[in-house]
């Protein structure tokens, strides 16, 4: 997900590069303004609220403000990304917008500040009043609007300085050039994210032939829990020892031993498109710590994709994997087969609702043969690289 703030006191032309960023990355458009109206104007309980703040003559609060953005940031999960305009006005609201980023699992790519000195501020919306015929553009209103710019949201500049993702651009310069200069700083803040892919299915939806496959074809690193335990086993390690105990044992491998061999795997994985991850999370607690690696290591999931296999088909190709080298534990009865099905559909399937209500899921049927599957999962991989880019 890509989330800009577009920033620039009035008559910077935030208008015309709003457009510019929406198109070309096709970005929701947020501003807090429009969104209020919008609220009001559906009656909704927020619009309600905000309706009778505002007929009193009172400011809507932050509290209002940032419920009205998360619940347009949650009804969209198919957007490529936000574009804020307007928000953070305040140095309190950069904090709210921090905060808000962590609950939904993104953040803010990179805020733009579009430059240009008050006497040209002036002198543009001095015109645009000529034109327009706005009321508001008259040299005494202007100058207050720009003073009180100044005052809000120069500490705001300031956070995200700090933070390193506030880049300004001189906005005098003609609007292709300025253009320009805004496309290659959101080139490069592209160019530093990884594409981080979460794999799920049922058991015998193929999910490891091919996760497999699309980290080949992609150059991704496959991240699989049971091959990684099983090479740790192999090497003997100290990992290694604990884990075959404990499989000797019928007990499960716990979350601190699977999430130091996937931080290891982050760590040693250099000059790689990204990742794509098979066997985890498996459930919610498992969820929430793989948000929490990829965040700790400056990255997100980018797309997470669900092979759908009709039941019994699954019970088919599980039953004959169980005649064949590549038989797993529980391919070797037909209850062994239901349990463990039963088991992804209570432990698993909440995982991926979690993800579908934040992010959205992309269902791939796969019920075609390998390649079929495979080229409909490549589809969207690419679709992928093209919204990072």
């Amino acid at each position: 997900m890509l989330n800009i703030a577009l920033f620039g006191p009035p008559g910077a032309g935030k208008g015309t590069q709003s457009e510019f960023l929406i198109k070309e990355y096709n970005l929701f458009y947020i501003s807090t303004g429009d969104l209020l109206r919008k609220e009001i104007k559906n009656q909704t309980k927020l619009g309600k609220q905000a309706q009778s703040i505002i007929a009193s003559g009172g400011l809507v609060s932050d509290e209002i403000i940032v419920q009205i953005i998360e619940k347009t940031i949650t009804d969209n999960p198919d957007a490529n990304g936000f574009l804020f305009d307007g928000f953070p006005r305040t140095y309190i609201q950069a904090y709210i917008l921090e905060g808000l980023m962590i609950k939904l699992n993104t953040s803010l790519n990179c805020l733009i500040s579009l430059d240009v000195t008050e006497e040209e501020s002036v002198r543009r919306l001095l015109h645009r009043g000529k034109t327009s015929g706005r009321s508001d553009d008259n040299e005494v209103v202007i100058r207050n609007r720009l003073k009180e710019y100044r005052e809000k949201t120069l500490p705001v500049l300031k956070f995200y300085k700090d933070k390193g993702i506030c880049f300004d651009v001189n906005s005098e310069k003609p609007i292709p050039e300025v253009k320009k200069s805004i496309n290659k700083i959101v080139k490069d803040e592209l160019s530093k994210r990884l594409l981080n892919i979460v794999l799920f299915g049922y058991p015998g939806s193929g999910r490891g032939s091919q996760g497999r496959a699309i980290a080949k074809k992609y150059g991704l690193e496959y991240v699989a829990t049971g091959p990684m335990l099983g090479e740790e086993i192999e090497k003997g390690t100290e990992i290694g020892k604990q884990v075959k105990e404990l499989y000797e044992n019928g007990q499960l491998v716990p979350d601190e031993i699977v999430v130091q061999l996937i931080e290891q795997k982050l760590e040693n994985s250099k000059e790689i498109k990204g990742f794509i991850f098979k066997g985890f999370p498996r459930t919610l607690v498992q969820s929430y710590i793989l948000d929490g690696l990829l965040k700790k290591h400056g990255s997100s999931l980018a797309k997470i994709i669900e092979i759908e296999v009709p039941t019994l088909e699954l019970i088919r190709r599980l039953d004959e994997r169980s005649k064949t080298k590549d038989c797993m534990p529980y391919d070797t009865s037909t209850a062994k087969i239901v349990k463990r099905l039963q088991e992804h559909e209570y432990k698993t399937v909440p995982v991926i609702e979690k993800y579908n209500e934040l992010h959205g899921v992309v269902k791939i049927d796969g019920t075609g043969s390998f390649e079929e599957v495979l080229e409909k999962i490549s589809f969207e991989i690419e679709n992928g690289f093209k919204n990072l880019r």
